[in-house]
Order: structure tokens, then C-alpha cells, then sequence
């Protein structure tokens, strides 16, 4: 499972990118040859983030349905839902809340 990092700030973005672009891409790789469907990817460790860490989601979320499989996303912290809700982007990033207020994710 891959992990973001404890911090994802807009003037970390660009490296954070690279680094999870690749990692998203040699993971959505081996889940393809493994005959997944799914990609995982926590958030566990995010403790400090703006609406930068959205913008890299749904790049990622992008960057995997490109490459055939659906991004995961696990232990997301209440705060980052709510700025997803806020900005309106929190059904592209977990369509099995829709309709579901205050859901935490597993």
C-alpha cells in the first residue's frame, strides 16, 4: 500500500508529484499483472495538508483509471473530508460516500 507523506503543502507539491507519479504508476503496474482491479494508497500518516493534497488526488485518481485500475484511498483523515466536501470534489475521490454525511473511511 502506498502512503502520502505527513505533510502535503503547496510548495511541495511539485516533488511529492514526481515522486508519487512513479509510484503510482510501477503500483498500478503490479496490481494490473496481479489481475487487481484496485490501488490502495493511505493517508494515515497526513498531518498537515491544503487543498493541494486534493489537487494531487485527483491527479492520482486520474493517473490510475488511465492505467486500468481504481484508486483506493484509506484512513483519510476527517479534515481532509471535509475540504474535499467543501470544494466539491469528495465524490470523485470516495463515490461510495455519496449520500453518506460524516463516514470515516477504513
Amino acid at each position: 500500500m502506498l502512503k502520502l507523506p505527513p505533510s502535503v503543502r503547496i510548495d511541495e507539491a511539485p516533488a511529492l508529484w514526481a515522486r508519487l507519479e512513479a509510484s503510482l504508476r510501477a503500483e498500478a503496474a503490479q496490481v494490473a499483472c496481479a489481475a487487481g482491479s484496485q490501488l490502495h494508497l493511505t493517508a494515515a500518516d497526513l498531518q498537515q495538508f491544503d487543498s493541494t493534497v486534493l489537487s494531487l488526488l485527483i491527479s492520482a485518481a486520474r493517473l490510475c483509471a488511465a492505467e486500468g485500475v481504481q484508486l483506493k484511498l484509506h484512513q483519510v483523515p476527517d479534515k481532509l473530508l471535509e475540504l474535499a466536501r467543501v470544494y466539491g470534489v469528495a465524490e470523485l475521490l470516495w463515490p461510495e460516500l455519496i449520500g453518506k454525511a460524516g463516514s470515516q473511511l477504513v
